[in-house]
């Protein structure tokens, strides 16, 4: 038996409405997986908590950080730090993160084998729309999205992640989850 000596973050991305987060949750509470947090400076809506929806913070403490990666969205910074990733390797020699698709390639350049990329999708790609008025996005919204640059771009596996990704279908929940226990299992017999 090998023994595991390397913490790994397992890097979820693919297009939005494919299950990213649906897939984060479960590695949490089925595997005790936690999610990286990360940074914004945008304002705390109701309910979120600093530490646990996001590290909410200032201009000039968002420069503080460590970043794998950022970006500048809708008026506010977002990334993950290093800092943060170390706090999730803290809990657990596994982490996960949700990240898009140039996200994931940075952490993938940045990280090496610590990166575990799951590239997540669905066989018909005209059901993300539904998904993602299903799950109570604004519908005006949700064209906005799927007509954005970003969005056409995850929507498939990119040539940099080709042949380090771990591609799930996630067209059956229950199949995705089995598949999610077996990539957990595998990993956990090392």
């Amino acid at each position: 038996m090998k023994i595991m000596t390397e913490n790994k973050v397992i890097v979820l991305t693919g297009p939005a409405g494919a299950g990213k987060t649906s897939i984060a949750s479960y590695l949490k509470d089925r595997w005790q997986v936690p999610q990286v947090i990360t940074h914004t400076t945008r304002a705390k809506r109701i309910g979120e908590v600093d530490g646990v929806d996001y590290y909410f913070e200032s201009a000039s403490s968002f420069l503080l950080n460590d970043y794998l990666e950022s970006v500048h969205y809708s008026q506010a910074d977002y990334g993950s730090s290093m800092e943060g990733l170390q706090k999730g390797w803290e809990q657990s020699s596994l982490a996960c993160i949700v990240l898009d698709t140039k996200g994931a390639e940075t952490y993938l350049k940045r990280l090496g084998s610590q990166a575990w990329v799951w590239y997540v999708t669905i066989g018909d790609v005209a059901k993300l729309e539904k998904r993602l008025v299903d799950r109570g996005d604004d519908q005006a919204a949700v064209h906005v999205r799927l007509t954005a640059p970003e969005f056409k771009r995850d929507l498939q596996l990119p040539e940099e992640l080709e042949g380090h990704a771990t591609v799930l279908k996630n067209d059956d929940w229950q199949e995705t989850c089995q598949e999610v226990d077996r990539l957990i299992q595998s990993y956990r017999a090392l």
